[in-house]
């Protein structure tokens, strides 16, 4: 069995999903500490006629110290998720797929969740049904593993007896090979390039929120997603 890992991203890019589609059971950190600077754990980018559009979910983190990722709790106070919805209608209005999310957009942001993590894996749920993947999702929280570092990658193979542990080529330079050597586990880097597809608003901008490309390409979205993959090293 193949796993991969990630934190749970709000509103990811499309390599996430094509990390996910190459496993058979992703596994989100949401037990790992959240970064105190700029994170993709609460906001993304997407697109509009200016160029980057950037989309941030505000958290509660003054005077809070050092947070695991399924503590943090989002500030509802503001009129942020009626901004972000006009935001996003005003950037893709003319796409031709964006009627079809839009009522899972307004839900996103009216539901009121109170844990970022919750909302980012309502998401991520979300856009694994758009791209049919069928991908076993696990929160690390759920398997009851909080080693650090390449030990917690480790123990994440372990307990789910997987024999295969799944990284990006350019991340596996900082993995401790030997000690998954030790364990038997194999270590298989791939790598990924952010696929071309057609866009609204002049020259093409790699690695936006997944949801740009579901919302321009609708059906064909998998498949261009599926071509971003490259032959697994």
């Amino acid at each position: 069995m193949i796993i991969a890992a990630n934190q749970p991203y709000f509103c990811p890019y499309p390599g996430f999903f094509t990390k996910a589609f190459l496993a058979d059971v992703f596994i989100l950190l949401d037990e790992v500490q959240f970064p105190r600077g700029t994170t993709w754990l609460s906001r993304n980018r997407f697109k509009n006629d200016q160029g980057e559009l950037w989309l941030t979910i505000p958290v509660w983190k003054k005077g809070l110290g050092l947070q695991a990722i399924n503590q943090v709790k989002i500030c509802q106070a503001g009129r942020w998720p009626r901004k972000h919805l006009a935001s996003l209608a005003t950037a893709y209005g003319k796409a031709p797929y964006l009627a079809e999310h839009a009522p899972f957009l307004e839900k996103m942001f009216a539901s009121g969740f109170t844990n970022l993590v919750d909302l980012n894996v309502a998401i991520i749920r979300y856009l694994m049904g758009c791209f049919q993947l069928d991908t076993k999702l696990v929160r690390q929280s759920e398997l009851g593993v909080t080693a650090g570092g390449s030990q917690l990658l480790l123990e994440l193979c372990r307990v789910t007896k997987a024999k295969t542990f799944l990284t990006l080529q350019a991340a596996h330079k900082y993995l401790d090979t030997e000690l998954f050597s030790k364990a038997g586990i194999e270590l298989r880097p791939f790598s990924y390039e952010a696929p071309v597809y057609p866009q609204l608003w002049g020259d093409f901008l790699a690695n936006l929120s997944a949801f740009d490309l579901v919302f321009t390409c609708g059906p064909k979205a998998r498949d261009i997603l599926l071509r971003s993959q490259q032959v697994v090293r």
